[in-house]
């Protein structure tokens, strides 16, 4: 079976980090081998611990970290332990496209997921305050994938999907406030937020603020169109 469906495939060996919630309950965090790899998953080698189909589990290959969602486990003996397929989750970007074959860099096989967010999402440090609604008790995080509409927080013990959140963060001088809701959630892992209680002119004021902050889009914006 394929961790990439159609996609083309790279036989490497690439050291990576992994972690999530395995399948009796407690959260992991430990060094694997990525194999048989294309943009859009691989073959994990050496997990220590179960997971299941289904799953989302975190990666990181040097400094790029992404989320990925389990699709086939195989007991793989002593040497290799579990072996698990994964396929990167929507929107992610590969954590290692850079050691790819040059051919295999371009655009995805048919299928592939399009982004389709209204907003851009940035992969950097952006801090908020969440509150729980029904204890009050204030949450500092860091979002580490954010946009105007919402944002994914890294953390082993999410909340509920449903959860109703209050939300604090800082555009320059100005203090925000609003409200999000927890949509999805990663054992393990982390959760996606939506700013539910945002206005338009929030969402599109913040999105421009994120966009000042990336260093890559600033690169973007320089780079003269082909």
């Amino acid at each position: 079976m394929s961790a990439s469906g159609a996609a083309p495939r790279a036989i490497l060996e690439l050291r990576l980090r992994v972690w999530g919630m395995g399948a009796d309950n407690q959260p992991f965090h430990q060094n694997a081998t990525a194999q048989n790899i294309s943009r859009t998953g691989a073959c994990i080698c050496g997990f220590e611990h179960k997971v299941k189909v289904g799953d989302v589990i975190g990666v990181q290959y040097e400094t790029k970290k992404a989320r990925c969602k389990v699709i086939w486990v195989m007991e793989a003996g002593a040497l290799k332990k579990v072996q698990v397929g994964v396929e990167l989750v929507v929107d992610q970007e590969c954590p290692w496209l850079s050691q790819l074959p040059e051919e295999m860099r371009g655009a995805l096989p048919p299928g592939a997921h399009a982004n389709r967010r209204r907003f851009q999402r940035h992969k950097i440090s952006f801090p908020v305050e969440l509150r729980d609604e029904r204890v009050n008790t204030p949450m500092r995080v860091n979002a580490t994938d954010v946009s105007g509409n919402g944002c994914y927080i890294e953390t082993v013990m999410p909340f509920p999907v449903s959860t109703l959140l209050r939300l604090d963060f800082w555009i320059d001088q100005e203090r925000i406030s609003g409200s999000a809701e927890v949509r999805t959630r990663d054992p393990g892992v982390g959760m996606g937020i939506e700013f539910t209680g945002l206005k338009e002119e929030l969402k599109r004021a913040l999105q421009s603020h994120l966009d000042k902050l990336d260093p890559g889009m600033s690169a973007q914006k320089q780079t003269p169109s082909q």
